[in-house]
């Protein structure tokens, strides 16, 4: 099968299920470059890819420079996998074109669907984007559920979920085993919370410093692991300076040393996500470590649906700072002593569905189906 994959930017946690289809499928592949801080990997490591210009438009449109010239008259693909972006004018000229002109051509979209926050005029876009595809692959069942609201087809919608380097991760969690790096670290055996990731105002990564004091106050002392750098840093910085906690709080940096964090992340009590939780959830949970996060989940990421109440880790209301320090308290009073019990439950979340191995699974399911 020859495939056309039209993607965004190339991503290096999508490094992994990219190569996996290249191997599998006969790929030709087109990204775009965009101006960001996100890591991305050498796309060389694929047998043919085009990095095209990203320019703005109007608003949040936007297009991919060249892509409609080099692929209008192309006939030889036998189904495009691409980003299901309905700001991307480019994606909306080359599905039309198919719909046209290569009815018997197969248009699938990897798409994080619908999120239950909508507004009146970008639901009407995206239901109309959405419906030029023929399949549709989301990353949860949140979002198959809502579009199937919206009237499409259960049997068109298809949950891939998320992954991140699991192979390589995996080798390193067979070889992991408790460490005194915290001890070392804060001098004391509190309870650890971890964070890791970008340090930006959308993980309200303010609360979690909050959350530390109260939970000081409350005479329920807690340590913090910040793994990871970004916008916020400097204020987070100051705030825990002008709380008094500073033994307790540990700005690691950002960190790329795979085994580095596996050691943070495993031997931490806990991951907390105040805001959307993310890849976070997933980097966790492949080390053992569950996650709390927030309850509202039209304000989510997908990857919430790795979180099992009370198995995995558990939600707290969203915003309020009260709601999480109970939710940690509880946590920690209920599941400490069965840490062990707990990180075999995050094992096999990941090991189950969270994985390159589940998504080419459902993908070679669908194409080959198709």
């Amino acid at each position: 099968m020859k495939l056309c994959c039209i993607f965004n930017i190339p991503s290096l946690y999508r490094e992994k299920i990219y190569i996996d289809l290249d191997n599998t499928y006969e790929c030709e592949w087109y990204f775009e470059k965009e101006d960001n801080d996100i890591n991305l990997f050498d796309v060389n490591k694929l047998r043919s890819a085009t990095v095209l210009p990203h320019r703005k438009l109007a608003g949040r449109f936007y297009r991919m420079k060249g892509l409609t010239g080099k692929l209008r008259r192309r006939d030889d693909f036998d189904a495009y996998l691409m980003i299901g972006a309905p700001m991307c004018i480019s994606i909306w000229v080359i599905c039309i074109i198919i719909r046209i002109l290569h009815r018997q051509r197969k248009i699938y979209f990897w798409t994080h669907g619908w999120y239950g926050k909508e507004t009146w005029s970008e639901a009407i876009v995206k239901r109309t984007f959405l419906k030029l595809a023929h399949g549709i692959f989301v990353y949860g069942n949140y979002a198959k559920n809502l579009l199937v609201k919206q009237g499409f087809k259960e049997d068109k919608i298809f949950v891939i979920h998320n992954s991140l380097s699991y192979d390589v991760q995996l080798t390193l969690r067979k070889s992991m085993h408790r460490s005194s790096i915290y001890r070392n670290h804060f001098g004391n055996d509190c309870p650890v919370i971890v964070f890791i990731g970008r340090l930006t105002p959308v993980k309200q990564l303010d609360m979690l410093v909050d959350t530390v004091k109260q939970l000081k106050v409350k005479g329920r002392e807690c340590n913090l692991a910040l793994i990871g750098d970004g916008s916020m840093r400097h204020e987070l910085e100051m705030r825990v300076k002008d709380l008094g906690i500073g033994d307790n709080v540990w700005f690691y940096g950002a960190c790329y040393d795979e085994s580095v964090n596996a050691e943070l992340i495993y031997n931490a009590d806990l991951c907390v996500s105040p805001g959307n939780v993310g890849l976070t959830a997933i980097h966790s949970l492949m080390f053992g470590t569950p996650v709390v996060t927030h309850d509202d989940f039209a304000y989510q990421m997908p990857e919430f649906e790795a979180i099992q109440k009370d198995v995995t880790g558990d939600f707290f209301s969203h915003g309020h700072v009260e709601s999480l320090v109970d939710t940690i308290c509880k946590w920690l009073d209920e599941k400490a002593a069965k840490r062990e019990e707990v990180r075999l439950a995050c094992f096999k979340e990941i090991d189950g569905q969270w994985n390159p191995r589940f998504q080419m699974k459902v993908i070679e399911s669908v194409l080959n189906n198709g």
